[in-house]
């Protein structure tokens, strides 16, 4: 198959970045300008955000735990929730109703409407679509271990994306199982399941169960 393009895995009416990333072909490419496009939103945004910090703004109906750490740039979305201990590092939209659970961490990261990482999760330089899902401990890896640039591959088609740093794309309705490692690139096609434990790699079409490393079904 080849590479998804960004209109392949989001609706993008289900986030405030959608104009943004309607500019792009591909995920990766959103990424480099992303704290910029932040920071512009944040300034545009009515009397139902509050400027928490600066350069960090919250929309009023939304529920952030005391020992949560944001940093800036940040906009957080109405409705969504921030549980305790959890760190976003800035570069950071999180979207309507989302929820970013306790100990998870993020960092240069477009969570769509209604996704939810909420229990223990790495969330780096990475898109998640509209109500994606993250089971506990899932990580979005976003470095090679010999810190070379990244190539996003698939069966057909391989992209260097000349950044030392990607995590994963995600497409609408995913679903990560428990304690899963998504690698460096990694893409996830719509209402796709990836089950616990499994390290992936490459791109995953729409529609499919992986049920281990290279053992991949049709989701019926």
């Amino acid at each position: 198959m080849n590479i998804p393009k960004i209109t392949d895995l989001f609706d993008l009416s289900h986030t405030a970045a959608g104009n943004y990333l309607s500019r792009f072909s591909y995920g990766h490419e959103a990424l480099e300008g992303l704290s910029d496009f932040i920071r512009a939103l944040g300034r545009t945004l009515g009397d139902d955000y509050e400027e928490i910090s600066p350069e960090v703004y919250i929309a009023k109906d939304a529920t952030i735990a005391p020992s949560a750490v944001i940093e800036a740039p940040t906009v957080i979305g109405h409705g969504a929730e921030v549980r305790p201990g959890a760190f976003i590092r800035g570069s950071a939209l999180i979207g309507d109703g989302a929820v970013v659970g306790n100990s998870t961490e993020i960092k240069n990261a477009i969570l769509f409407d209604g996704v939810q990482a909420p229990h223990y999760n790495y969330i780096g330089d990475s898109i998640l679509g509209y109500k994606a899902h993250m089971g506990a401990g899932a990580v979005a890896s976003n470095f090679r271990a010999d810190h070379g640039n990244i190539t996003v591959r698939s069966d057909e088609e391989e992209i260097p994306t000349g950044r030392r740093k990607l995590g994963t794309m995600l497409g609408d309705r995913a679903e990560i199982g428990c304690h899963t490692v998504l690698c460096p690139g990694s893409m996830v096609g719509r209402d796709s399941i990836v089950y616990p434990l499994v390290r992936l790699r490459g791109v995953v079409a729409e529609k499919k169960i992986v049920k281990d490393a290279g053992v991949i079904t049709d989701r019926k």
